[in-house]
C-alpha cells in the first residue's frame, strides 16, 4: 500500500521490486541502444530500438507523449546536454558523444535512467566527461540511505565531480538548473534533487523512497540554453555535456539500483 511521508512517496517492500521490474526494462532497452550506437546510424533509429525492447516486455515508453515529446528516448548528442528529439536527419558521426535518456512504465511503476555513449573514436576529454558524471553519479548514490538528508547526495554529486576535475586537469560545469528528481507511480515526483549544494539539507530520506539521481557536466561553463523546439537544452558555448542517470530505491540494506542488470 502506498504511503506518503511530507509529500514524498514511500514504497513497500513489494512495490520497489515492482520499480525494480520497470528498471531492468530500461536497462536492457539502454543496453540495446548502446549496441546500436555506432557511426551512421539516425537517433530515430535508436529510439526504435529501445521502443522495441520496452514494448516487447509488455512495458510503456514512459518519455513518449509526455507533455508532448514524441520520442521514446531522449538523444542528446555533444553540445545537447538533455531532452534531445529523436530524428531521421541527426546521424552518428564517428568521434560524438551522445546521452541517451530512457525511461519505461510497467504496472504502474516507472524506471528512468541514462547513459553517455562514445561513438567510434572519442577524444580523451570526451572520454574524461563521460566517466567524471559517472563517478559523480555513483558518489550521489552512495548516499542515497535512511537518515540522510536530500542535500547530502547533491553534496557528494559536486565533491566528486570537483575531484575528477582536479585529477583530469578539466574544469568541469556542473548544471544546476536540471537535477534528480522522486519517482515511483509517476516519472517525476517530489523530491528536486540538486546536483550540487551544501549538505545536511532538505528532508530526511527515508525506506521506501525512491530518487533518480542524474548529474549532468560539461567540457565548459554551466550556462545552458533551451532550444526553439522548447526541449532540447545546449551548453550555451557549443561545450560537450555529458549525462547519466541511475533509479536508487531506499532499503534497509542501503541504496538498491533498480536501473543496474
Amino acid at each position: 500500500m502506498l504511503r506518503r511521508g511530507k509529500g514524498i512517496e514511500l514504497k513497500s517492500s513489494g512495490e520497489i521490486q515492482a520499480m525494480r521490474a520497470a528498471g531492468l526494462v530500461v536497462a536492457r532497452a539502454l543496453a540495446a541502444v548502446t549496441e546500436q550506437a555506432k557511426p551512421g546510424v539516425s537517433t530515430a533509429e535508436l529510439d526504435s530500438v529501445a521502443e522495441g525492447v520496452i514494448r516487447d516486455a509488455g512495458a510503456i515508453p514512459s518519455f513518449k507523449g509526455y507533455h508532448g515529446f514524441p520520442g521514446s528516448i531522449c538523444a542528446s548528442i555533444n553540445e545537447k546536454i538533455v531532452h534531445g528529439i529523436p530524428s531521421t536527419t541527426e546521424v552518428l558521426a564517428d568521434g560524438d558523444l551522445i546521452s541517451v535518456d530512457c525511461g519505461a512504465i510497467l504496472d504502474g511503476w516507472h524506471g528512468d535512467s541514462a547513459v553517455t555513449i562514445p561513438v567510434g573514436s572519442v577524444g580523451e576529454r570526451e572520454l574524461a566527461l563521460s566517466a567524471a558524471t559517472e563517478r559523480a553519479m555513483w558518489a550521489g548514490i552512495d548516499k542515497v540511505a535512511a537518515g540522510n538528508r536530500l542535500t547530502d547526495i547533491s553534496h557528494a554529486v559536486e565533491s566528486a565531480a570537483k575531484s575528477a576535475a582536479a585529477s583530469d586537469g578539466i574544469d568541469y560545469g556542473i548544471i544546476a538548473e536540471y537535477g534528480g528528481h522522486g519517482i515511483g507511480t509517476r516519472m517525476h515526483m517530489e523530491p528536486f534533487l540538486p546536483n550540487l549544494g551544501r549538505p545536511g539539507k532538505g528532508p530526511k530520506l527515508r525506506e521506501g523512497m525512491a530518487l533518480a539521481v542524474e548529474p549532468m557536466l560539461t567540457l565548459g561553463p554551466p550556462e545552458s540554453e533551451e532550444l526553439s523546439d522548447e526541449w532540447t537544452v545546449v551548453t550555451a558555448d557549443g561545450s560537450r555535456a555529458a549525462h547519466w542517470e541511475h533509479t536508487v530505491a531506499i532499503t534497509p540494506d542501503g541504496p538498491w539500483v533498480l536501473t543496474a542488470e
